[in-house]
């Protein structure tokens, strides 16, 4: 029985000590996935958001029919909600630059604003319909502001 003890225990310390060595490995690589993910996550936000303003886009030139203008603009105003969240973990890469988080007041501010403007701008064309809200909306997608400083070019 004592042999059956010291070979169990033999296997597991050798079980563990495999392990440890395989963590080495395995652990920096997964923190990179995880910043790959955040990168990522914020990254399917932003495409959101301008997929969203292109079908905005196509409306307000009058291209497509506007009966969908307020459900565009609630998605752009959900995802504009989101976006401020998927910035907070300081995970640098994508298309955004270092400025960022160098300038989180700013930036913070910025998105805030974003946010409640395509909100309310979402809520008048659910109330009002689409011309009473296109200049909310437009006053809301301005984007390049934000982009110039916190975007790669």
């Amino acid at each position: 029985m004592k042999r059956f003890a010291k070979l169990s225990f033999a296997k597991l310390t050798g079980g563990v000590a495999a392990m440890a060595m395989v963590a080495a490995f395995v652990l920096p690589t997964a923190a990179q996935a995880d910043d790959q993910d955040v990168i990522d996550y914020r990254q399917h936000i932003m495409k959101t958001m301008d997929e969203q303003t292109a079908a905005v886009g196509k409306i307000m030139s009058y291209a497509i029919p506007d009966d969908n203008f307020a459900s565009h603009l609630e998605a752009i105003a959900l995802a504009a909600q989101t976006s401020l969240s998927s910035f907070k973990e300081e995970v640098q890469g994508g298309e955004s630059l270092p400025a960022v988080w160098e300038n989180w007041a700013d930036f913070e501010e910025r998105m805030n604003k974003f946010s409640d403007g395509i909100t309310a701008a979402a809520k008048l064309a659910r109330e009002e319909g689409k011309d009473a809200a296109l200049n909310a909306a437009f006053a809301a997608l301005s984007c390049k502001q934000c982009h110039d400083d916190y975007r790669k070019k």
